[in-house]
């Protein structure tokens, strides 16, 4: 496996997530649902049933627990995974301060139960 170069630890997260593909203009090019893998303060990794290209901005919507955080993120990379969906990486470039909060919460919350 390659070396980690995060800044911050990804904690793993199942949660349901819709997004918009923006291009450098902000016109969106297409949407779709999926779900996150993991989560961390500065990036996440998604599972679709398309594809999404790199040269794209995500607009994400995803709740978690009883929020529902906005998120935008440019697309790091984009693979098939072992179950034929694509997993994409997005590292975060707008991130409002209530749903950052939220993220902390839950990232906090999911070390304290798996690592505490």
């Amino acid at each position: 496996m390659g070396k980690n170069n995060r800044k911050h630890e990804r904690v793993d997260a199942l949660n349901l997530l819709s997004y918009v593909s923006l291009d450098s203009d902000g016109k969106e090019w297409n949407q779709g649902m999926g779900r996150t893998l993991n989560i961390s303060e500065t990036g996440l990794q998604l599972e679709t049933h398309e594809p999404i290209q790199t040269q794209y901005i995500l607009q994400v919507s995803i709740g978690i627990e009883d929020e529902l955080v906005e998120i935008k993120g440019k697309v790091v990379y984009t693979n098939r995974g072992d179950s034929g969906k694509f997993e994409t990486g997005m590292e975060f470039i707008e991130v409002k301060q209530d749903a950052l909060a939220v993220l902390n919460k839950y990232i906090n919350e999911f070390n304290n139960q798996f690592n505490g």
